[in-house]
């Protein structure tokens, strides 16, 4: 394999980050009818965030020395999954927050039910983007990657760790519970986004299940420290609603093991995540870094 120029997490994700938003400017129109729906879905889609799941299987993807136009409209559909994940997430029924990205979620500004119908817009388009024909890959590989999406999406990855998240809010803290939730509801996406791009690079089995490996442990990482931040961290660091997890009564690292050990956990689970990265013959640095900078965020 051709040994890649190094490129900085740090500046990877400055570059990446706009030309994702440049992309995903283009999934859906102003003058697209009904118009109210794709304000309310273009409304979440283009808020600031930091595009870490889509910018994950752009990373793979370049370590496998894919062009990035090429993985763009896979990357792209893993940030539609996950802005439809958050306008659920804030509605009433749900987690009833205000505040999402630094802005208001998109329910106070558009309606709990166009809010809903936004989300189920946003979901139904990131399968319309990748089932669209991508000529470097064989039909075998696209239905790989819909049916990596689809399982980290559904019932058996972020749905139900909603569900889990949700039933936990009237239990006692547990760990093994707290695991599972965070595994399912946030790491499953986050596996899903390093495996797409290991499918999009025609990665061997044995890369892809070691790079599966490190998306995972850096899922649980990621979601670990923002279980953290969110007794840590202002406001207006987080452009969300700091202590949201302790008014809603949710079961959180820091609740279960303290801060402290919430911590040292963090570190476990970006530690086994290099090891994995370690273990194949990629240049992953900038894999590396890009987990560093998740895990060690201050927001």
């Amino acid at each position: 394999m051709t040994k890649l120029p190094h490129m900085d997490a740090q500046e990877f994700l400055r570059e990446i980050g706009q030309k994702i938003n440049d992309y995903l400017a283009t999934v859906f129109t102003p003058d697209n009818e009904p118009q109210s729906l794709f304000n309310a879905m273009r409304y979440s889609l283009l808020a600031p965030g930091k595009r870490l799941r889509p910018a994950l299987c752009l990373a793979v993807a370049r370590t496998l020395e894919v062009a990035e136009e090429q993985a763009m409209p896979v990357a792209a559909s893993l940030e539609l999954v996950h802005a439809y994940s958050l306008i659920h997430d804030d509605l009433p029924a749900m987690d009833n927050d205000d505040l999402r990205r630094g802005q208001p979620t998109n329910h106070k500004v558009f309606g709990e039910a166009t809010a809903l119908l936004a989300g189920d817009g946003l979901l139904t388009h990131a399968f319309s983007l990748l089932s669209h024909r991508l000529p470097f890959l064989s039909s075998e590989q696209q239905l790989e990657l819909v049916w990596s999406l689809a399982n980290a999406a559904g019932p058996h990855g972020m749905v139900g760790g909603q569900q889990a998240d949700l039933s936990a809010e009237t239990q006692s803290p547990n760990l093994a519970t707290l695991q599972f939730i965070h595994t399912h509801k946030t790491a499953a996406l986050i596996e899903a986004a390093v495996v797409m791009g290991a499918i999009v690079g025609q990665a061997s089995i044995e890369q892809k299940e070691l790079l599966a490996s490190y998306g995972r442990h850096l899922g649980l990482a990621f979601q670990i420290v923002d279980d953290l931040l969110d007794v840590t961290a202002t406001t207006q660091e987080l452009g969300k609603s700091s202590g949201a997890d302790e008014r809603q009564h949710k079961m959180t690292y820091p609740v279960v093991v303290g801060i402290a050990e919430t911590r040292r956990l963090a570190e476990n689970e970006l530690t086994q995540a290099l090891a994995a990265l370690a273990k194949t013959d990629l240049h992953t640095s900038l894999l590396v870094g890009l987990a560093e900078l998740s895990v060690r965020r201050i927001h």
